[in-house]
């Protein structure tokens, strides 16, 4: 049965590492030398990544970027030109807002991802008043990442990034210094710039997804496998021989009609003299399969030993969890509380019902009298008269271990005594 139900067990594994390699656009946007301009789309940037993602929602990259930034051409023909060579490396958390916004609802194929975080930098010009000077940097980085998927391994991606450089010293086209009087410029984020880029993205494992793709719904199975597992399950719970214990429970699924079987579906002896109780006529009392199963001498205290087995809880009714109908191996208990009243007029019965200790105290009380109630109107079905029957509930039975299932239903149950 636990087999049958693990359907989607892997579902909800996937993929947790990406490599990335874009490349673009860039524009740095201050500072800039007066006079000096910088194209509004300079082709001349590019980055790798590695990320890792904790869970579907977030994780984490590192990635290195480097390129250079170049005058425009149609700059100011009197202050020159400039070429600046700069790189990066940052740490950064990632956020797929695919998952968090739940795009599944409109799309499995178009993703987005927020990205931002810290690093450090150099920028080095190579032209005019500070060519060769290394200016290193710490850098602040926040981005969004479009992502397009094209198959199980790789997705398009697109990105546009701005990047803060802190402790800039001189100007982009290095051409002047940043306000040389404030301690060569060490101050805050001085710098601006923004990338723009395309690439791709390649998922490493061998999961059905990786983290930007999978949806937590999808561990639940399709109507064709849950067709499939439902009527694996209706086979399991078919019962041949019609004794209330479904065959995969069933260790002995070949017992005759109206036989008393446990709850295993095996048949019962009770007094153990090798005649099944509904072939004996004395279950309660070994004899001979020659008397049926009665000793050989009369037994003119049948009543009493027939009470006794009632009393001392040989007879009992059993219940599935949180249920007042019966298990259909135990309503035998019924039928022969029924036929031992019929057979001995001058005697009534109390049936009592009881219930485990899982649930509310007054809720099991109620359920207890339930279960005893259904118990009371087999029996008056059957012909007996009402007025020889009560019921009552007894609620729960703490005098088993309830932390054992198999305990457990021997709590859920509806006991007899003979009055």
């Amino acid at each position: 049965m636990a087999g049958a139900l693990a359907f989607g067990a892997n579902a909800q594994e996937f993929d947790k590492w990406s490599l990335e390699v874009n490349g673009g656009f860039n524009k740095p946007m201050a500072p800039l030398t007066p006079g000096f301009l910088s194209p509004s789309l300079n082709l001349g940037h590019i980055d790798f990544g590695a990320r890792y993602m904790f869970n579907e929602k977030f994780g984490v990259k590192v990635d290195y970027g480097f390129g250079s930034f170049k005058e425009a051409e149609n700059g100011n023909p009197s202050t020159g030109t400039f070429s600046t060579k700069y790189n990066r490396l940052d740490l950064q958390g990632v956020a797929n807002i695919g998952r968090i916004m739940n795009f599944e609802s409109f799309t499995r194929s178009f993703g987005l991802l927020l990205h931002g975080g810290a690093g450090i930098g150099q920028v080095k010009p190579e032209e005019n008043l500070h060519a060769g000077f290394k200016d290193d940097v710490y850098t602040l980085i926040f981005g969004v990442t479009p992502q397009l998927k094209l198959g199980k391994g790789v997705a398009l991606v697109g990105d546009i990034s701005t990047i803060l450089n802190g402790r800039q010293t001189v100007a982009f086209d290095g051409a002047s210094a940043i306000t040389p009087q404030s301690n060569n410029g060490f101050y805050g984020a001085n710098g601006t710039w923004w990338t723009g880029t395309l690439g791709v993205q390649f998922y490493l494992g061998k999961n059905e997804e990786h983290a930007d793709w999978f949806i937590a719904a999808d561990k639940y199975a399709t109507k064709e496998e849950l067709a499939t597992q439902i009527n694996g399950i209706k086979d399991m719970l078919k019962d041949s021989d019609g004794d209330g214990v479904p065959d995969y429970l069933d260790k002995e699924p070949n017992t005759p009609a109206g036989a008393r079987v446990n709850s295993s579906g095996m048949t019962l002896d009770s007094d153990g003299d090798g005649t099944p109780d509904h072939m004996d006529k004395c279950p309660f009392l070994p004899g001979p399969a020659s008397t049926n199963g009665c000793p050989v001498e009369e037994v003119q205290e049948q009543v009493d030993f027939f009470k006794k087995a009632i009393n001392d809880g040989y007879v009992n009714v059993y219940y599935a969890f949180d249920s007042a109908k019966p298990l259909g191996y135990s309503t035998s208990a019924a039928s022969y509380v029924s036929n031992f009243l019929k057979k001995n007029p001058g005697v009534s019965v109390e049936i009592k019902g009881y219930a485990d200790e899982i649930g509310p105290e007054d809720y099991n009380m109620k359920l207890s009298e339930r279960r005893a109630k259904s118990v009371y109107d087999i029996i008056v079905a059957s012909g007996v008269d009402a007025s020889r029957l009560s019921y009552k509930g007894y609620g729960e039975d703490t005098s088993v271990d309830k932390s054992s299932a198999d305990a457990r239903q021997l709590a859920r149950r509806a006991s007899f005594e003979v009055k």
